[in-house]
C-alpha cells in the first residue's frame, strides 16, 4: 500500500489539515480534496470512494472528514487500519473533533501523522508508542530525575543535620563562656568580701590567693571618703565586730598557696550544665580515649532479572584521640573478606599523607604515622583512610532483587518483587523498597515487614534481613501499565560494620607496650541502590 496523503477537510471540501507523503503538487492535492465531497453518493453507507487515479478512505464526523488518499493498488484492509489509528490520534490530541481544535493542535497532529506513515508506508507502531514519542518520554531521564530528587532530599537532610550539630556546638560554647565568666566573678577578691554583692560562702567558687587580702583590707580601711564625718553613728554597724563573712575570710587566709583552681566543668556547675557534642546516634565521641568511626556507602544498579549491572562501594575511617597519653597509637586492621582481598581484588586504599601506605593484598594493614616522632592531633577527628571498590560480580553486592510482571486477562498487571541476601554474614536493618506507581496498587501481600502506599509510590519496609530470614517477596496488582511502569525501584538499608569486612583488630601504643581500649563506631548505608 502507498498512502499519498492524510487530510482533514470540512463537509464542503475545504482543507483544514493535510500531510503529503509523496511528491505531489499542492494544486493537485487541493483539487482532490475539493472534489471529494462531490464524489460521495447520496445516502451511501460506504467509507471508500474511487476515482480513475486514486482512492479515498474516509470517516465522517459532524463537521469534518478524516481521510486517506491512496493509490488504487493499496490494500483496503490496511488502509482502514491506518485510518482508524489516525482518527484515534486526532481524538486523543484534540479536545473535540472541530475545525478550531484541529487548527490549534495542527503541529502535534502533523508530527503524529509522520509517526504513523513514513514515505507512504505505514509504520508498525501502536497508539501508546506514538504518544510516548510525542511526549518525549525517556526511561533514562526518569531514572536521572528520581536520582536527582533523592540526592536533593538527602542533601536537605544533611543540611538539617549539620545545622542541628552547629546549633548544639554554639549552645555548648555559650555555656562554656558562661561558666568561664562565672568563675571569673568568683575569683575576684571583691566579690567574696563585699556584703553589698552577697558574696558566696560555699559551692565551687575559686579561692583567692593570699596576697590579695592585704590589698582588700587596705581598700576597706580607706573606703570612707571623709574620715572626719563617719557614715554611721550610734549603735549602727561597727567595723570591728566579727560576723560570719569575716570568719570565713579569716579561715580562707590561713589556707596554703597555691590552691588548685576548679576546672571548667566545676565552674559550669554554678550555671546550666554543658552538654557535650554528640553524634547522630546520640553517642559522645569525646568520652573515649580513642574513638574510631567507619562509614561505608554502597551504590548498585540491578536489572529486572536480578543481574548486576554496576556496583561500587566507598568508605572512610576517622580517628579521634582524646587522651594525650595515646597520641602515638597504631591501628591494626583485621583481615578482609575473601572476595575483597588478593592481588586480583578491585579494592583500593588511599591513606592520609602522614600515614604509612599499604594495599588490599598486604599481609599486615596497620594505620600508623610515617614519622614516629610526631603525634596524632588531640580532641579532633582525622580522616586516616579511604577505600573504594567496583565490580560487576553478583557475589559482592549485599542484596539482590528480582522483579516479575504478569498481565492478567482483565487488563490488570500483577507485580512480584523478591529479595535475596547475598552475604549471610550481614544484618541489614531498616530496609526500604520504594516502587513508583502509575496507578493505585491493590491486593498487596508480603512475606515480611509492612507497606505504605500513596498515589505515586508503594513503600515496603522490612525491619531486618539476616541469615535467619534471607529472602522475601512482595506482590500487588494494579491497572495496566507500560513495561517501565514499576521502575526504577529504590532500595535503602543500613548495616552495622563494613560490607567488605574492614574491621579494627586492635589498637596498640608502643611507648606503653600494650593494647589501648578504643570505641569502634562502624556502619554501612545504601546510596543510589536501584533496580532498573
Amino acid at each position: 500500500m502507498v498512502v499519498l496523503s492524510v487530510a482533514v477537510t470540512t463537509k464542503s471540501g475545504k482543507p483544514v489539515l493535510s500531510r503529503q507523503f509523496r511528491p505531489l503538487p499542492k494544486s493537485r492535492i487541493d483539487g482532490l480534496l475539493t472534489s471529494f465531497p462531490k464524489l460521495i453518493p447520496v445516502g451511501s453507507q460506504h467509507t471508500t470512494v474511487e476515482t480513475p487515479d486514486v482512492r479515498f478512505v474516509y470517516q465522517p464526523f459532524d463537521e469534518l472528514y478524516v481521510m486517506l488518499i491512496t493509490n488504487k493498488g493499496s490494500n483496503i484492509l490496511q488502509d482502514i487500519s491506518t485510518l482508524s489509528l489516525v482518527v484515534r490520534l486526532i481524538t486523543s490530541l484534540t479536545p473535540s473533533m472541530s475545525e478550531p481544535a484541529v487548527l490549534a493542535n495542527s503541529f502535534e497532529l502533523l508530527c503524529a501523522f509522520d509517526e504513523v506513515v513514513s514515505l507512504g508506508y505505514k509504520e508498525n507502531a501502536s497508539l501508546q508508542q506514538i504518544r510516548n514519542v510525542l511526549e518525549g518520554e525517556s526511561h533514562e531521564e526518569k531514572i536521572q530525575d528520581i536520582i536527582a530528587r533523592n540526592k536533593e532530599a538527602e542533601a536537605k537532610e544533611e543540611l538539617k543535620r549539620r545545622a542541628k550539630q552547629l546549633e548544639m556546638q554554639r549552645r555548648e560554647q555559650q555555656r562554656m563562656n558562661q561558666g568561664t565568666s562565672t568563675r571569673g566573678l568568683q575569683a575576684s577578691p571583691y566579690s567574696s568580701s563585699n556584703p553589698a554583692t552577697g558574696g558566696s560562702t560555699g559551692g565551687y567558687a575559686q579561692i583567692p590567693r593570699q596576697e590579695t587580702y592585704p590589698i582588700e583590707r587596705e581598700s576597706r580601711s580607706r573606703s570612707p571618703a571623709n574620715p572626719a564625718k563617719p557614715t554611721f553613728k550610734g549603735t549602727g554597724m561597727k567595723l570591728g565586730k566579727k560576723g560570719k563573712q569575716s570568719d570565713f575570710l579569716a579561715a580562707v587566709e590561713d589556707l596554703p598557696v597555691p590552691v588548685k583552681v576548679p576546672d571548667v566543668h566545676a565552674g559550669q556547675t554554678l550555671s546550666e550544665p554543658a552538654q557535650p557534642f554528640q553524634t547522630d546516634d546520640g553517642h559522645n565521641p569525646a568520652i573515649h580515649d580513642v574513638y574510631i568511626k567507619i562509614r561505608e556507602t554502597v551504590n548498585a544498579q540491578i536489572n529486572r532479572e536480578g543481574d548486576l549491572e554496576a556496583f561500587d562501594l566507598k568508605g572512610d575511617m576517622d580517628l579521634r584521640i582524646n587522651n594525650p597519653v595515646y597520641a602515638k597509637v597504631s591501628v591494626v586492621l583485621a583481615d578482609l573478606l575473601p572476595q575483597f582481598k588478593g592481588a586480583s581484588s578491585m579494592l583500593q586504599f588511599q591513606q592520609h599523607p602522614n600515614i604509612k601506605k599499604f594495599s588490599a593484598s598486604s599481609d599486615q594493614k596497620i594505620i600508623a604515622l610515617k614519622d614516629s616522632g610526631k603525634s596524632f592531633p588531640i580532641g579532633q577527628s582525622l580522616g586516616v583512610l579511604r577505600w573504594k571498590f567496583t565490580s560487576k560480580d553478583d557475589s559482592n553486592i549485599p542484596l539482590t532483587l528480582t522483579c516479575w510482571r504478569t498481565e492478567n486477562s482483565d487488563g490488570s498487571v500483577t507485580a512480584n518483587i523478591e529479595y535475596d541476601l547475598v552475604s549471610t554474614s550481614l544484618n541489614l536493618q531498616d530496609v526500604t523498597v520504594r516502587v513508583p506507581l502509575e496507578h493505585t496498587a491493590d491486593d498487596i501481600s508480603l512475606s515480611s515487614g509492612d507497606w505504605l502506599t500513596d498515589d505515586s509510590t508503594l513503600s515496603w519496609t522490612i525491619p531486618s534481613i539476616n541469615a535467619q530470614q534471607p529472602a522475601g517477596n512482595l506482590e500487588f496488582t494494579c491497572k495496566a501499565t507500560g513495561p517501565d511502569g514499576f521502575f526504577p525501584i529504590h532500595v535503602g538499608f543500613r548495616s552495622e560494620g563494613s560490607i567488605c569486612g574492614l574491621e579494627v583488630a586492635k589498637v596498640i601504643e608502643a611507648q606503653h607496650d600494650g593494647q589501648v581500649p578504643a570505641y569502634i563506631d562502624a556502619e554501612s548505608t545504601s546510596g543510589a541502590y536501584y533496580v532498573v
